[in-house]
């Protein structure tokens, strides 16, 4: 009986593509035509799975709002929900325009909604994908933080003595989720697995948030390493790169276009002086496509 009850869960042989934009791991599912939602405890269970290891786990619905492709869904390896994942976006983009049971085609755009808003993605070549990623929030209220701020540019906080901080006055940011970033002469010379748990869960953060080192080589060249929100250290983080320039250029540290180079490789982020729009430009990789078991759902629920 066990068994049958297993198989009879909604995602047991569901296909899937597991893919990566610049390292950051990317498992993408298309739940459009169902009304299945994916449960906390089954995002848990794929990210434990054989195959289907995530750093955020994509999953698309059918359309809320007119004039959009999908409704997507975005899950930490913790079962916890994210507004915004760039690089999760890009491979939902060629998920749709290019895989033949998944996408549409050879469309060259479309647009994504997702808790964070709409999503317009570009295709630039076979691989390479940019992202509108909208407008930062930069209000206090709307990042959030537990504590009026009324410059979000650096705010007080800090790790380590009062008197000689290690980390301290990051700038705060919402890409659709929560940034703190810290400026630093070098990102790798820091212990931010050791940190970025104590900062992520910081009481400042009542959302949580996404924890950024970042080294402004030069006003065109960003380095960055980012503890993500529900995920951990990653390779790579869109939306991470992109609240790193919107810090960066609210410090006059950068120009409005840089390269963000990242543990798995760079992204092209341009913050649009006319509309205030930040668009994210990077590659996508498919690594392999699978079919979940109904086993690794026995413990789920």
């Amino acid at each position: 009986m066990a068994a049958d009850h297993q198989s009879d869960h909604p995602l047991a042989g569901r296909r899937f593509l597991k893919m990566n934009g610049l390292g950051n791991e990317i498992v993408v599912i298309d739940l459009r035509g169902t009304v299945f939602r994916v449960r906390a405890a089954d995002a848990r269970a794929i990210a434990r799975a054989r195959g289907s290891f995530f750093d955020q786990l994509m999953v698309l619905h059918d359309p809320v709002s007119s004039g959009t492709d999908a409704y997507v869904r975005i899950y930490n390896t913790d079962g916890s929900e994210a507004g915004a994942c760039g690089n999760g976006t890009r491979c939902v983009g060629w998920a749709v325009m290019s895989d033949a049971e998944m996408g549409q085609g050879s469309d060259r755009a479309l647009v994504v909604e997702t808790k964070a808003g709409r999503l317009p993605i570009t295709r630039l070549s076979e691989t390479v994908f940019r992202v509108d990623m909208g407008p930062p929030k930069l209000n206090w209220q709307d990042i959030p933080t537990r504590d009026t701020f009324f410059d979000t540019s650096g705010i007080e906080l800090q790790i380590g003595p009062i008197d000689d901080p290690i980390l301290h006055t990051p700038g705060v940011v919402s890409m659709g989720n929560p940034h703190a970033v810290f400026f630093v002469d070098d990102p790798y010379r820091y212990d931010l697995e050791r940190f970025g748990p104590l900062l992520e869960n910081h009481p400042i953060f009542p959302d949580r948030a996404n924890i950024s080192l970042a080294a402004v080589v030069r006003p065109d060249h960003i380095i960055l390493r980012v503890w993500e929100r529900g995920a951990g250290l990653t390779r790579a983080c869109g939306s991470g790169a992109c609240a790193a320039l919107v810090a960066a250029v609210r410090r006059d540290l950068a120009a409005r276009e840089a390269t963000v180079s990242l543990p798995g490789g760079d992204l092209i982020i341009a913050w649009r002086e006319d509309d205030g729009h930040v668009l994210m430009t990077g590659p996508t990789e498919l690594e392999h496509e699978g079919r979940f078991e109904a086993s690794i759902f026995g413990t789920a629920g």
